[in-house]
């Protein structure tokens, strides 16, 4: 491989606030960036040196992308593996590897791939018509999510009983049971290809009712020793198990009996991990260069206390985005701003997020709190 920090040509599938935050670590080690990004106006547009308009999933568009690096990563599973399959083949280094983000790409084969390699996961059966979910080997309630496509709590239905069967997903898909959990958690682990495994400390997260996205994130977790310490031996086994070079957020639920069970895998940085930046030794984002690149991997581990806040579009505003109250949360020390570089807002967009730090604990949460309240994306 040329050298990482000179001469390499990165390319960046997605220009989207990961993206962002990628090239912004990038910076550091002088790596050449080109970005595809179907949105003229995406949030990496004006920091690479080359941005390509362009659909994800179009096979030519993006192997014709993919001859001009050296090196091609992710940062969204939505793209055409196809051409990364052949780019392979051809030469050009592409981690996550394509296999890696097809699994992926299919949650039924994703839950295939936890039975298999006795990773715990839900309960699950995978359904293929709506007459096979009327004959559903799991009892009510139970969670049907699309195979394909499913993101940010889109693809995801809750069925209570045979009258939520009217209203579900007819599409290939696959129901699981229904978790009673206490806690929402998750660990991002990180493999070069030399094999060397680490893994970031385990964070607790809250989710958003109405628009399902993690709108709260505490980090680094209070549970217990025992449950910490088996979130991590499961994400690290995973990794292990698919032998992927890159970077792995691994989604768990902690079960009311204390179980640990695996939710989703995403195979790119994630937005469990944008605390990092300010609360750990070494970012998700520099890991994942780090892991791709094939070097050393860095020391995750936390200096302080951290909570992330995601900025989401307010309900009810669509247009130019205001950022009301920004100058009020600045005023708070360990309070640091994170503006992706989108003009429009809209209902729950990600708009940006903000991590509060304090060796307080319960400081940081306090003040998370009080930035929740007090900064909303209107328009």
């Amino acid at each position: 491989m040329k050298a990482f920090y000179g001469d390499l040509r990165l390319g960046i599938l997605g220009g989207g606030q990961l993206g962002r935050m990628l090239i912004q670590q990038a910076i550091n080690y002088n790596v050449t960036i080109k970005v595809l990004d179907p949105d003229r106006e995406a949030p990496c547009r004006k920091l690479c040196e080359e941005f390509v308009v362009g659909s994800l999933s179009d096979y030519e568009t993006v192997y014709n992308f993919g001859k001009k690096v050296d090196l091609l990563t992710i940062e969204i599973e939505k793209v055409n593996v196809d051409a990364l399959e052949q780019l392979e083949k051809e030469g050009v280094i592409v981690y996550p590897q394509p296999r890696v983000i097809r699994l992926i790409q299919d949650k039924g084969l994703q839950k295939q791939f936890f039975k298999e390699n006795d990773i715990p996961t839900a309960e699950f059966q995978i359904i293929s018509s709506p007459q096979q979910l009327r004959q559903s080997l799991i009892p009510f309630p139970y969670i049907q999510k699309l195979r394909r496509d499913g993101y940010d709590g889109k693809g995801v239905y809750k069925v209570v009983d045979d009258s939520y069967l009217e209203n579900a997903f007819t599409e290939p898909s696959l129901i699981e049971r229904w978790v009673d959990f206490e806690k929402e958690i998750a660990v991002i682990v990180a493999r070069n290809e030399n094999g060397e495994v680490k893994t970031f400390p385990l964070v607790e997260m809250e989710f958003n009712p109405q628009a399902n996205l993690v709108e709260f994130l505490i980090s680094p977790s209070a549970l217990s020793f025992d449950i910490q310490q088996e979130a991590v031996d499961i994400a690290r086994k995973i990794a292990d198990s698919l032998k992927i070079v890159g970077l792995l957020a691994v989604e768990m639920f902690v079960d009311k009996n204390g179980q640990v069970l695996v939710n989703e895998l995403a195979p790119r940085p994630h937005n469990s991990g944008h605390q990092t930046i300010e609360s750990n030794i070494v970012s998700q984002f520099e890991q994942h260069l780090r892991a791709i690149f094939n070097q050393p991997l860095g020391d995750t581990a936390s200096t302080t206390n951290a909570v992330m806040v995601n900025v989401l579009g307010e309900p009810g505003y669509e247009g130019p985005a205001i950022y009301q109250g920004i100058e009020k949360i600045l005023k708070c020390s360990g309070v640091y701003v994170h503006l992706y570089g989108k003009a429009l807002t809209k209902p729950f967009r990600k708009m940006g997020h903000v991590t509060i730090v304090d060796i307080d604990r319960e400081k940081a949460i306090e003040k998370a709190r009080y930035v929740q309240s007090t900064l909303k994306v209107i328009s």
